[in-house]
Formats: structure tokens, sequence, C-alpha cells
């Protein structure tokens, strides 16, 4: 994040595109657009030292709607087009946009290798439990037995969890919003923004059109405060309407329990996103409703060496050492032979 106070101030607007927003009305894709717009002039990065990358899919269109470098890739591909670039422009600020589908089925891969090797980019996935670019098929975080298009008699494949699968590459910055939860949101992507390595950030955005109301659970103002539970450092794990119910491990199993009968704040499970062993982390990210309540923030911050500068170390060494390259010598050094 620059500090640079000779830039000129920006706002929100600057942010955005001329192009027309194509998104189905209501979706919750526009929050996700309009809180992002609404962090980036508190970054005081410059629009030119911006890029958005983005595979396929409805997430995707991402890029055309930001007033900043953009590249719309190719199918899950988003992670590798953003390491090429970050590793080459060190000085760039990347995101990459990607959704439930590009990012974890043809893009788990990429996806995967890119958080392990901690490059420093900011990867937002939508995910709203469903393949909506496409028309509806399930995705690979859609839950068993969901019918849809692609599956008419239930889903039978396990979903993936995102953020386990992020804590288990080691990811240094894992978080968790909600699309509807705006101010929420807003903090969580400045708080990736200013991350030094990979951040992750999963954000539960509805599809009205092809699975509305999937996380109707965590954005009912009815029921929220007893189906989510905000994650906050240092922080006992509370929830509830009237915050009488908490978190505490029996063993290494979480369990649910009632304050104020023999059960103290001091009991319960404590919030650590600093930890250096994400064992934790890891357990928070597999409590899943109506098991338990859905944690949202930031479930791990950490610093580790980031992939772009020790890559660029190597090579500035590799130059001090051997010289400048010469392709020409490179394409003849070794054993060569001629073919008659």
């Amino acid at each position: 994040m620059s500090t640079d106070t000779s830039l000129p101030v920006l706002t929100p607007n600057d942010f955005a595109s001329d192009q027309d927003v194509r998104w189905c009305p209501g979706c919750g894709d526009y929050s996700i657009l309009a809180q992002m717009k609404k962090i980036l002039p508190s970054l005081g990065v410059p629009r030119e030292k911006m890029v958005f990358v983005s595979g396929i899919g409805c997430s995707s269109r991402f890029p055309y709607y930001m007033n900043t470098y953009g590249i719309h890739s190719i199918h899950g591909r988003a992670p590798a087009v953003a390491t090429g670039l970050k590793a080459s422009r060190p000085d760039l600020t990347v995101w990459v946009i990607t959704g439930d589908g590009d990012g974890l089925s043809i893009g788990g891969n990429h996806l995967m290798h890119a958080i392990r090797r901690n490059l420093d980019v900011n990867v937002v996935l939508f995910n709203n439990r469903i393949y909506g670019l496409t028309k509806g098929q399930y995705s690979p975080t859609s839950p068993l037995g969901k019918v849809t298009k692609s599956t008419p008699m239930g889903a039978i494949d396990n979903p993936l969890h995102p953020l386990s699968i992020a804590i288990g590459c080691e990811g240094t910055f894992v978080a968790r919003s909600i699309d509807t939860n705006i101010k929420h949101l807003g903090m969580v992507l400045k708080r990736a923004a200013e991350h030094r390595g990979t951040s992750f950030i999963e954000v539960y955005q509805n599809c009205n059109v092809f699975n509305d109301g999937a996380f109707e659970y965590a954005t009912d103002r009815e029921t929220k405060a007893d189906t989510t539970i905000e994650l906050e450092h240092g922080k006992p794990l509370i929830f509830g309407k009237n915050r009488d119910k908490g978190i505490r491990l029996n063993g290494m199993n979480p369990e649910i329990v009632e304050l104020g009968k023999g059960i103290s704040e001091d009991d319960l499970l404590f919030h650590d996103e600093q930890a250096p062993e994400p064992s934790l982390a890891y357990l928070l990210s597999r409590m899943t409703y109506p098991e338990f309540p859905e944690p949202i923030g930031v479930f791990r911050a950490v610093d580790r060496p980031m992939y772009d500068e020790l890559l660029n170390a190597q090579i500035a060494e590799a130059k001090k050492t051997r010289g400048e390259g010469d392709l020409n010598k490179l394409f003849r050094a070794g054993d060569t032979w001629v073919v008659e």
C-alpha cells in the first residue's frame, strides 16, 4: 500500500468504468463491486498500478467494470496469469477475481499453487454454490443432494470447502464475508489489500436466478445472529441474539455451550488469527450450518516470505554473479550435436 501524499485523492467513482454492468438485477456481485470501489481509494495506490485478473464466469466480468487495468483471461487460469504478471511487475497491486466454478474446478490446481507460494496478490472468490453463467449446473461447492440441470436426481459429489483448501495450502491471509454484510465485506477487502502475501477471501454471494436463498440462513435478520459468528482476534467465540452462546473445545472437537450455566467466557475458544500453526483456523473453516454457526471474518493472518520477492531476489543475485543473460549463448551452452 502506498503512502505517497502527492497522489491525487481518488473517490469510488474514479474506479467505475464507462461500461454498463451486465449482471442480473439483484445479483450479489453488485455489492462486491460497490465495496471494492469504496475501499480502493483508501489504499493510496494509483489506478494505473492496479490490475484485476479474472477467468470465466459471472464474477469474471469484474475487470470490465473497474477503471483500472484488467485481464479477462481463460477459464480457471487467472492465478497463473496473475503469477506471471506480479513476478515480472512487482510494483503492481494485483487482484484475482474468480468464482466457485472457475476457481475450484478447472482452476483448482492453479489456485492451490498460487496460495502455497504466497504470491503477493489478492484472490476474491465469489461463492454462490452454482454455475450461473452457464445457466444453473451444480458447482464444486454445491451441497450434497442439490438438484440442478446437471444433477436432476441430486448432486452426489462431496462439496469443497474453499477456506479449508486455502488454509491447507498454508494461506497467509484467509477470510470470509457475505455480500449483504457490506460494512464487514469492506473491512475484509481492505485488510486483504493491506496484507503482504496471498490474501484469499471467500464471499458468500447470492445468485438470485439459479440458486436464490442459498445463504439465507446467514443473511436473514431473524436468523443470522444464531447462524453466523464474527471472528475477532483475541476475543472469545460468542454468538446469538442475546450473546449468550459460545464455542468451546472438547478435546479437538468444537461444541456449542450456553454462557451463564457454570460456563464463562474464559471457557470458550479464543480466536487467534496470528497463530503460526493453522490447525485451529482449519477447525473453524469446517464449522458449517446447521450443526454450527458459520464463522465470518479473518481466519488467519500471518507473515511469511513472498514468492515474487524471493524470485526477483534470485534473479538479481544471478545477474550479479553471472552477468546479464544472453539467450543466444544459452541456446548454444552445454552439450550440442549436429543432425546430418
